[in-house]
């Protein structure tokens, strides 16, 4: 079972960000999909991906032609019949958008549905986010928003680590802690807490105290370069320093490990 890793975090922090990093990273050494779950789609583009090939990419939420041909149901239509458990072995393979070895799944926002939304768009996501999780050996990165809502009990069972992005302020440690305990509710046993725009000691004792221990994996610290990347849409890997590469480096070796024990005990129990 390959590493099933899961990002999260108030909107803002730099999840996205961290996503991109890593796969790029996990890139290096290993075959990545990496899953848009934000409705406010970004991992693209903090991929670094060109607004041309950004606006090529049709959300999985609006591509009704495969959610009707995959569930057996038309979108938007009530008191249907359609599959519970439709075939989505292959849309991670098929349906991706491809970016130097990484397979980028842009899952979209479901229109009117809503936490439990039993609708075929819904339906849909979550079977495929079952797939990648639970039956794919690839290395998957899923960038979430600051909820689990995609993320079903079972599905969260597999995931090896989930890394909560919190930045120096007491809205992102309170969005943090209510992640943390949705990720206890559902299951998820392995879940760490990374900081980012970190510019002073300050900002570094203000989350170690919110996080002692080891809940604290480590920091990023606040720098133009990232902010460099966003506005020219280039891959942060491409121009980011030797100091700051190897802060992200770091970080990843951490988590890879983590990840990795976690993986394998995801195995043992399944």
């Amino acid at each position: 079972m390959g590493l099933k890793l899961a990002i999260s975090g108030k909107g803002g922090v730099g999840k996205s960000t961290l996503a991109a990093m890593f796969a790029h990273l996990a890139a290096e050494e290993l075959r990545v999909i990496a899953i848009d779950a934000d409705p406010d789609a970004n991992l693209a583009a903090a991929l670094g991906m060109s607004p041309e090939d950004r606006k090529a990419i049709v959300p999985l939420s609006q591509r009704r032609a495969l959610i009707e041909e995959r569930t057996g149901a038309k979108v938007k239509q009530y008191g249907q019949i359609f599959k519970l458990n439709p075939d989505v072995s292959d849309i991670a393979e098929n349906e991706s958008a491809q970016f130097r070895g990484i397979h980028l799944l842009v899952l979209g926002a479901i229109e009117g549905g809503g936490t439990g939304c039993a609708c075929p768009e819904s339906i849909m996501l979550r079977a495929l986010l079952t797939d990648v999780v639970l039956y794919k050996d690839d290395c998957v990165i899923i960038d979430f928003e600051a909820g689990l809502e995609h993320l079903g009990r079972a599905t969260a069972q597999g995931v090896s680590l989930l890394v909560v992005v919190v930045e120096p302020g007491g809205r992102a440690v309170e969005t943090a802690a209510s992640v943390k305990k949705m990720a206890s509710e559902i299951g998820v046993k392995r879940v760490v807490v990374i900081g980012n725009k970190i510019a002073t000691a300050e900002d570094r004792a203000f989350l170690q105290a919110a996080f002692p221990g080891p809940a604290l994996l480590g920091v990023l610290p606040y720098n133009e370069t990232i902010r460099r990347a966003d506005r020219e849409s280039v891959p942060l890997v491409d121009i980011a320093d030797a100091e700051l590469l190897g802060e992200f480096r770091g970080l990843w070796a951490k988590v890879k490990e983590l990840a990795g024990s976690g993986a394998a005990e995801n195995t043992r129990k399944l």
